[in-house]
């Protein structure tokens, strides 16, 4: 993951425990086609009228075993 992804990353989530940041780069780093199967299936439902939201949430549900099985390890 380059650098200007990983601080956009960690900007976006400035919230979110150190911990639990450090734990959701390194699932993207180590799974990086995954995760852009993921941003192109929210664009799609995004331009097909869904709120940003909606279809994160909605993805995220359609993926929901793999994700676990990510966190997991």
């Amino acid at each position: 993951m380059n650098i200007f992804l990983r601080k956009m990353i960690e900007s976006k989530m400035k919230d979110v425990p150190k911990e639990q940041r450090d734990q959701i780069i390194a699932m993207i780093e180590k799974n990086p086609d995954f995760f852009n199967t993921i941003v192109k299936d929210v664009q799609e439902k995004v331009q097909g009228g869904m709120s940003q939201m909606d279809a994160m949430m909605k993805v995220m549900k359609e993926n929901e075993t793999e994700l676990k099985g990510m966190l997991n390890k």
